[in-house]
């Protein structure tokens, strides 16, 4: 699938700490979330600016909390929706999408957990805040607006309605007009059919809400969805955390900051999110991120799957999707020509992530898993051809078969990669990519290209010919350069 991309600006070379090599420094500033935001679908008024939102009204002091599930819920002040003790000493905002994959993983395989151990005791508060990425998934806007409507009636109602839209998000996701399944829903669950169909189509202070949390979402730099944000009630701290990690990773996050403490990790990907937001690159295009990790042959350091020299002139990061036709016809009609031109003669580092669209291709994303798995056996590349050339084998449900009779076929460990196709490793390694690509990719397949101190991005599979002649260009570019230097 290809839209159009925003440009991507260049930024300033940095040197290289592998030996003083300048690589591309790509910058992927915040005007590009942004632009990302708003051309994602998130409203505006007429000059568009982003609209505050409107406050719920405030429940009468005194009275008792209304319960879902065993756990206290109600409206902040700022009138969004919150489960557990309102005063509790931790509050997690949740920054969610409907459609969003990895965000049903954890409201159905995490949530659960988190909500008896540490909502039932009083000891966290879990505000739930909206970020549908629209430009990928086209139902999520509405399904917020929807949520949003149930939730003027009645905050238990809306909490019903949250949960089923994201269990039967398999239903909806792919349907050309949701509203109907919303309405339906909405009305099953109890909500006053002519409440909610006036509120539907006067949405404007809805809408507002959710462009709100967009763009405070965009202030903490997250770019993926879900993401966490834990504060500190006493001290006002806060400390993000990215993508739907498994049960023990929140533990030990709210664990570590009730005893006044900083998570693992949290001082990092803060400072990361700060350089990020100063203009300078991610981690996985930067020299360090692009090293050779010396512990998992064929990964860079970042995490991803490259072929070709590390020491190349210049760097490729390809954002693919298994099940998107023009990515199959890249993989088979184009890719090999520059294997053969430019990866196998050192001039090309390739780098591949993953970007599975899953309301247009729903089985991408354990195509990608599969992949994943494949790849911690140092068989990613071989996965990554069969998958294309057999995309009609697994484009259905129940597709872990053909992905155990690959795995055979290529003599894996069958048992090992089994148990990996179920953990929550390479399901993080998939969603950390579409975190990664979220501000600029607006279909697949998307090539970063990274040489001479700027960054380009190609959208769309170019015809062969045209992928070679522009990379030749740069190649000369590169070489005229070295010569004047």
């Amino acid at each position: 699938m290809y839209l159009p991309a925003a440009p991507m600006r260049r930024a300033r070379p940095v040197q290289d700490a592998r030996g003083g090599k300048s690589r591309l420094r790509l910058a992927l500033p915040a005007s590009l979330l942004a632009i990302f935001l708003l051309v994602a679908g998130c409203a505006t008024d007429a000059d568009g600016n982003i609209v505050a939102p409107v406050v719920a009204p405030a429940s009468n002091a005194g009275a008792q909390p209304a319960m879902h599930r065993g756990v206290p819920v109600g409206f902040t002040e700022e009138g969004y929706p919150y489960r557990g003790d309102p005063n509790a000493a931790i509050t997690i905002y949740e920054y969610s999408d409907y459609e969003c994959p990895f965000c049903a993983r954890h409201v159905i395989q995490t949530e659960p957990a988190l909500l008896a151990g540490f909502a039932e005791n009083g000891s966290v508060k879990f505000v739930f805040r909206d970020m549908p990425l629209s430009s990928i998934h086209p139902n999520a806007l509405a399904a917020a607006i929807a949520a949003h409507c149930v939730a003027e009636q009645d905050v238990v109602l809306f909490w019903q309605m949250h949960d089923r839209l994201f269990r039967t998000q398999t239903e909806w996701a792919p349907l050309e007009e949701a509203l109907s399944f919303f309405a339906a829903m909405a009305q099953d669950l109890g909500a006053d059919p002519t409440q909610y169909g006036s509120c539907m189509a006067n949405s404007q202070p809805q809408v507002n809400k959710v462009n709100d949390s967009l763009a405070e979402a965009q202030s903490f730099g997250f770019t993926g969805t879900p993401s966490f944000r834990f504060v500190r009630e006493e001290t006002g701290e806060s400390f993000s955390l990215t993508g739907a990690q498994p049960y023990d990773t929140f533990a030990g996050w709210i664990d570590t900051i009730a005893a006044g403490g900083t998570p693992q990790g949290a001082s990092q990907a803060q400072q990361q999110e700060q350089r990020q937001g100063e203009g300078q690159l991610p981690f996985w295009a930067t020299a360090e991120g692009l090293t050779p990790d010396p512990e998992r042959p064929g990964f860079t350091l970042a995490g991803d799957v490259y072929k070709g020299s590390p020491d190349a002139p210049i760097v490729i990061v390809e954002f693919s999707d298994f099940q998107c036709p023009y990515c199959s016809s890249h993989t088979m009609n184009t890719q090999p020509v520059l294997d053969q031109e430019f990866v196998e003669r050192g001039e090309v580092m390739w780098v591949f992530k993953h970007f599975p669209i899953e309301n247009i291709h729903p089985f991408a994303v354990s195509a990608a898993i599969a992949a994943e798995c494949a790849a911690e056996q140092e068989a990613f590349w071989l996965f990554h051809h069969r998958l294309f050339v057999d995309m009609n084998q697994w484009s259905q449900p129940q597709n872990e078969r053909y992905f155990m009779e690959l795995a055979a076929e290529y003599e894996l460990d069958t048992d090992a990669f089994a148990n990996c196709l179920t953990a929550d490793a390479p399901a993080l390694a998939v969603q950390n990519d579409l975190q990664d690509g979220a501000p600029f990719v607006r279909g697949t397949p998307t090539f970063v290209v990274l040489a001479g101190g700027e960054g380009r991005l190609i959208p769309g599979a170019l015809p062969a010919d045209q992928f070679v002649a522009a990379l030749s260009q740069m190649l000369a570019e590169l070489s005229a350069t070295d010569n004047d230097g």
